[in-house]
C-alpha cells in the first residue's frame, strides 16, 4: 500500500460558495493522482464530512478563517497529491510476487511479474491500478495496492549493505526462530533486502557473526519494518557466473511449474526463465522470446557451432518464434514449457518437434 504524508486537511465547503468546485476537484485529484487506497478513503472522507456539515456551522465562521482554511485545503489537494503520485515517479513492490497485467484489471492477460523490493517506474495510475516500467523497460498494469512510493533517495537494496537471495524461494521471520511464528513473507530467488547491519558480526553484510544471532541477518523490508531471514538462503556480493556455472543453476529449477508470464522462482514461463539464466551471467536482455532472439547483443550461431550457453528459439518461422531455451551441450537444451509435462526440464535438440521449430540460435557478443 502506497504511504503518504500525515496531513490534515481542513474540511471546508467551497462547493456551498462555488458551486461544484470543490466535487469536480477531489474527482480530478482521484482519477489522475491516486494509485493507493488510502488515498482515495483520504479525499472521499473529506468530501463526506464536507458534504455533510451542516449548513449553519458555516454561517458562523468568520469571513477571514473561512477563506484561509479553503486556501489552504485547496493547496493541499492542488500542490501535495500530484507530487506523491506523480509519473515517473519510483515506487517498490511490496508483494512477494506482482503479476503484470496487459490492462487495468486482473482480468486481463498476464504478461510479465516483478517480485519482491523491486525499484519500478510509475507510468500513470488509474483508479487502484497503476501502469509500471521495470528495470528491463518492460510495461504493465498492477494493483497500486501492490506498490509503495519512494519519497528520497534512489530506490530500495541500490546501495549499502545488500544481501541477495540465493535459495529458490526464503522466508522471511519477525525474529531469528523458525519456531515461533510463521514467516512473515516468503520471497522468492533473486530478491535483494538491505541489511541492518549486526555489530558483532564477522561480516557486516551477512550478519553472520558468532554473537546471538549467529547464522541469522537482519534486514530492512520495503515497508521499512525489520526482519529476519537466515543467512544460508542469501548472498553478500552476488558476482556474474560462468557458463557452465548458469547451467548448473539452471537444472536447480528442474521441475518448477511452467508459468505464462512468469518471471520468479514461484514460475517462469520459456523467456522469464532464459531472461533470469543470463542476467545470472550480467546479461541484461530483452523479456520476450521472439525480442530475445532479435536483439543485438547476441550474434547468429548455426546449429552445428552450438556451445553451452548459447540460446535457442522455436517456433514457425523466424519472424514467428514462440520459445526459448539454452543449450547445455551433448545435443540437450533446458527450457520451460508445455509440452508434455508443463516444468523447467531437459529435452534433446535432436527430438522430431524441436528439430522442426528450431528457427534460430544465438550466442552473447
Amino acid at each position: 500500500m502506497v504511504g503518504l504524508p500525515n496531513l490534515s486537511i481542513p474540511t471546508v465547503n467551497v462547493a456551498s460558495r462555488l458551486p461544484g468546485f470543490q466535487w469536480r476537484a477531489c474527482l480530478a485529484i482521484r482519477y489522475h493522482f491516486t494509485p493507493g487506497e488510502r488515498t482515495e478513503i483520504l479525499l472521499t472522507k473529506t468530501l463526506l464530512r464536507t458534504l455533510h456539515r451542516p449548513a449553519n456551522s458555516l454561517m458562523q465562521m468568520n469571513r477571514s478563517s473561512y477563506l484561509l482554511r479553503a486556501q489552504v485545503a485547496l493547496f493541499a489537494v492542488v500542490v501535495c497529491a500530484p507530487a506523491l503520485f506523480a509519473a515517473n515517479s519510483t515506487h517498490i513492490v511490496v508483494v512477494p510476487v506482482a503479476n503484470m497485467y496487459s490492462g487495468p484489471s486482473d482480468q486481463t492477460a498476464v504478461v510479465s511479474q516483478a517480485i519482491y523490493g523491486t525499484n519500478v517506474t510509475l507510468l500513470t495510475a488509474q483508479g487502484e491500478w497503476s501502469r509500471i516500467q521495470t528495470a528491463d523497460l518492460y510495461k504493465g498494469w498492477i494493483p497500486s495496492r501492490h506498490l509503495r512510493l519512494i519519497q528520497n533517495g534512489t530506490g530500495y537494496a541500490t546501495s549499502g549493505a545488500i544481501v541477495q537471495v540465493e535459495s529458490l524461494f526464503a522466508n522471511i521471520y519477525r525474529e531469528p526462530d523458525v519456531t515461533r511464528h510463521k514467516p512473515v513473507v516468503t520471497i522468492p530467488f533473486e530478491t535483494r533486502l538491505v541489511v541492518i547491519p549486526d555489530e558483532n558480526a564477522v561480516d557486516a553484510n551477512k550478519g553472520d557473526g558468532k554473537g546471538a544471532h549467529h547464522g541469522w541477518s537482519q534486514v530492512r523490508l520495503p515497508d521499512k519494518s525489520s526482519a529476519w531471514i537466515q543467512s544460508g538462503d542469501v548472498v553478500a556480493d552476488p558476482q556474474p557466473l560462468s557458463i557452465s556455472d548458469s547451467i548448473e543453476l539452471a537444472k536447480r529449477f528442474l521441475g518448477i511449474p511452467y508459468l505464462w508470464g512468469g518471471s520468479s522462482s514461484f514460475g517462469y514461463d520459456c523467456s522469464g526463465f532464459t531472461q533470469m539464466l543470463m542476467r545470472s551471467r550480467g546479461v541484461v536482455m530483452p523479456r520476450d522470446a521472439d525480442k530475445q532472439a532479435a536483439w543485438t547483443g547476441m550474434i547468429p550461431v548455426s546449429r552445428k557451432d552450438l556451445q553451452p550457453g548459447d540460446l535457442l528459439f522455436f517456433g514457425s518461422s523466424p519472424r514467428e518464434i514462440t520459445h526459448t531455451g539454452m543449450y547445455i551441450g551433448d545435443g540437450q537444451f533446458i527450457h520451460d514449457t508445455t509440452n508434455g509435462h508443463p516444468v523447467v526440464q531437459i529435452s534433446r535438440l535432436d527430438d522430431e518437434l524441436w528439430t522442426r521449430l528450431l528457427v534460430s540460435s544465438r550466442r552473447v557478443k
